[in-house]
């Protein structure tokens, strides 16, 4: 929310949804009637890709889960990172981003990284901006709005390292 309200100052914005990791499916659909009843409401322009491969993706966290967490969040970050610059290609856009960069829990250097490296890979810009700043702004927009707000990053493996793990 505040990524977007900072950002379309300066830049043409459009949202874009991708979401392969965000499990139980009952989550993704709520998070997805989230984000559209927030950006119609506020005329935001929004491309979704509802494709939903969660078998081969949940078999490649999976995979990887076992070897590290990093791996995994890795794995994740690129898959999304890259999806959104080929949409931000095929539309012609100047760069893309990431609302990733607005959770002081995502691993933020990561995140550049992957970014940067796919941007140059697809000929798109990755535009870099520290957006935790935003965070709690944020985070007060989605409450004042009525905004659902999820408690974990999306994938099982983060529900469980989140709710069990640390309480089992």
């Amino acid at each position: 929310m505040a990524p977007y309200r900072h950002l379309s100052e300066e830049h043409e914005v459009t949202v874009f949804w991708y979401n392969p990791n965000i499990q139980p499916y009952r989550e993704y659909l709520r998070r997805l009637k989230s984000l559209r009843e927030y950006t119609k409401n506020m005329g935001i322009p929004v491309i979704e890709d509802l494709s939903y491969p969660a078998e081969d993706w949940l078999m490649k966290a999976a995979m990887l889960s076992k070897k590290s967490n990093v791996l995994r969040c890795r794995f994740c970050y690129g898959d999304r990172l890259y999806r959104t610059a080929r949409v931000a290609k095929i539309n012609g856009f100047d760069a893309f981003s990431t609302t990733l960069l607005l959770a002081p829990y995502q691993k933020h250097e990561m995140v550049r990284e992957i970014g940067e490296k796919i941007g140059r890979r697809v000929g798109v810009p990755f535009y870099y901006e520290d957006m935790r700043k935003w965070f709690e702004e944020s985070e007060e927009m989605a409450r004042k709005a009525g905004v659902y707000r999820q408690g974990y990053c999306g994938c099982i493996f983060s529900e469980i390292d989140r709710y069990w793990r640390d309480n089992p």
